[in-house]
């Protein structure tokens, strides 16, 4: 016979230690990428993609919080969804991306290492961000369901 168990007890069963640690990672990794909103360089959807990773296991009313979220909610459930990014999002990314490795490439030590480190990164993410779909405007206004309760 199978043993299975809803999503509740399995966080419910796991250890409180582990419990504890993958909230607080949880919660300083939300921080940093909100804080990536407005720091080109740091990245906002990994942090929030491990956010909702860490609440996933450990807090169902954490992970919705973190899903539903007015700012960031529809940013990483549209991501998650594969639905893709606005056409805004993506100029606004690239922009402050090139800006700030530009800044960088002209004012870091001129090692050829460096330099060619950040024109690597910087095509990098380019060629990652260019790769999502682009939602229509339309689309991404679009509520996707009321959140379920919690």
């Amino acid at each position: 016979m199978e043993n299975s168990f809803s999503e509740k007890d399995k966080i419910s069963r796991r250890n409180p230690a582990v419990r504890i640690l993958l909230i607080i990672v949880g919660i300083v990794s939300a921080i940093l990428g909100f804080v990536g909103v407005f720091v080109p360089l740091l990245p906002t959807t990994p942090f929030l993609l491990l956010s909702s990773w860490c609440f996933m296991r450990s807090s169902k009313r954490l992970n919705h919080w973190v899903l539903y979220n007015r700012f960031l909610g529809s940013y990483i459930r549209n991501y998650k969804s594969g639905h893709g990014i606005t056409l805004w999002n993506k100029v606004y990314s690239l922009t402050f991306l090139w800006l700030t490795i530009s800044s960088s490439y002209f004012f870091s030590p001129p090692y050829l290492w460096l330099r060619a480190g950040l024109a690597f990164i910087g095509l990098a993410v380019t060629v990652h961000i260019l790769k999502f779909k682009t939602l229509r405007k339309e689309d991404a206004g679009k509520e996707q369901g009321s959140p379920p309760a919690v």
